[in-house]
């Protein structure tokens, strides 16, 4: 069977002044910056033969899909799946650390990083993705496809496949904005995993830290 090649793309840099946990918030779409960068993207996966582009329905996903499928003129398919993670401090603006010294009862939250206690398990996170690439697969076999998502659902779904444990530290995740983390299989088998962050350069300057998943 002919080799089957799924792009796992995390969404590019998201306007957000106030520094807010949006989450799944909806009215958080791409700065200039992220505009910039998912037409870098859109022009990475120019010479691709896409079959199919797929996004979170959250805007910032959308809006980097869009550009993506542009040059192919494919229309973005959407998929809840998707999603980026639930999380119960979401609408939280400013540093996290201070607003739990602020409210220390809230800290309970975050008591199990394996779960995590905060928001959706990651076992969950991982079947949810997974059992998009699996139709993905299905249904475009032999083809490429693009999959806009966000950091956690693709880090988690990533570790998965590596067969690695999933509790982790946010930080140890290799998944930045506008990254591209592509799977290969060979029918069911999964024989290559690629990362590119094809945009990277167009962050400097950005300030580190900033909620953006």
């Amino acid at each position: 069977m002919s080799k089957t090649t799924i792009h796992l793309v995390r969404h590019g840099h998201v306007e957000n002044p106030d520094r807010v946990l949006y989450g799944r918030l909806p009215g958080f779409p791409l700065s200039a910056t992220g505009r910039e960068q998912a037409a870098t993207l859109g022009r990475w996966f120019a010479d691709t033969d896409l079959a199919a582009v797929v996004a979170s329905p959250l805007e910032r996903a959308q809006e980097t899909a869009a550009q993506i499928a542009a040059p192919h003129d494919l229309p973005v398919g959407t998929d809840e799946r998707l999603i980026e993670a639930s999380n119960v401090f979401e609408g939280i603006a400013g540093n996290l650390i201070v607003y739990l010294l602020r409210h220390p009862w809230l800290a309970w939250k975050l008591r199990d990083r394996r779960r995590p206690s905060w928001g959706e398990r990651n076992v969950d996170l991982v079947e949810r993705v997974h059992l998009v690439v699996d139709e993905v697969r299905a249904k475009f076999g032999g083809g490429e496809t693009v999959l806009v998502s966000h950091q956690a659902p693709i880090w988690v779904a990533r570790l998965a496949f590596e067969k690695r444990r999933l509790a982790h530290y946010p930080r140890s995740r290799q998944c930045a904005l506008a990254s591209v983390t592509t799977l290969v299989f060979d029918g069911d088998d999964i024989i290559e995993l690629g990362y590119a962050e094809p945009a990277g350069q167009i962050l400097r300057g950005i300030e580190p830290g900033r909620p953006g998943a």
